[in-house]
């Protein structure tokens, strides 16, 4: 099959939710990870939210599967390499990241903020939604903001929590939004 852009992304967002689930995934990672930081522990956090977020596609594909979503996309699709090589660029990053928060758990974060953020621009192109620029360039603000702040380690995985919860929330409407909207234009069709 020949896709053009326009089909692999429509293809993306419809198996995966538009993304959305992949966010919840990662907010609730970093929930975890705030919530370990604020008992007073910032250093476990960072193994949280490493360890969170080795669970983040899989928690994904499960809320894909409780809404009714394949959680895969189709066969073939070239997007999917896309969306592979993106996982690796933040598998490689870790190191880096792990490496800084062991001289200041907050600079870990800050770290983290921002390779997540350069992902989720990644994903503007795989999913075909602006959305994920205005997410990536928020992730990206908030760690360069709160590095030029000194922000504890606290602040700063309590800011990466809220914006992907704020973020999953708004992608969840937006899908929503997206399905009436093919409904109806179908139906009047």
């Amino acid at each position: 099959m020949d896709w053009s852009i326009s089909a692999a992304q429509a293809d993306m967002r419809e198996g995966y939710y538009s993304g959305a689930t992949g966010i919840l995934a990662s907010a609730l990672a970093w929930s975890v990870a705030a919530g370990v930081a604020l008992a007073g522990s910032p250093n476990r956090a960072i193994v949280v939210l490493l360890l969170g977020g080795m669970l983040i596609f899989p928690v994904s594909i499960v809320i894909c599967k409780i809404l009714g979503v394949r959680g895969t996309h189709t066969k073939g699709n070239p997007l999917g390499q896309l969306a592979g090589a993106s996982t690796f660029w933040l598998i490689f990053c870790m190191p880096l990241a792990y490496g800084l928060g062991r001289e200041n758990p907050a600079w870990f974060f800050g770290v983290m903020l921002i390779v997540i953020g350069g992902r989720y621009l990644i994903f503007a192109t795989l999913y075909g939604m602006r959305l994920y620029w205005i997410l990536g360039l928020a992730l990206a603000a908030a760690a360069i903001g709160l590095v030029f702040l000194s922000a504890a380690a606290t602040i700063a995985v309590s800011a990466g929590a809220l914006i992907e919860l704020a973020f999953a929330i708004t992608c969840f409407v937006y899908h929503r939004q997206s399905l009436r909207s093919l409904a109806s234009g179908k139906l009047s069709s």
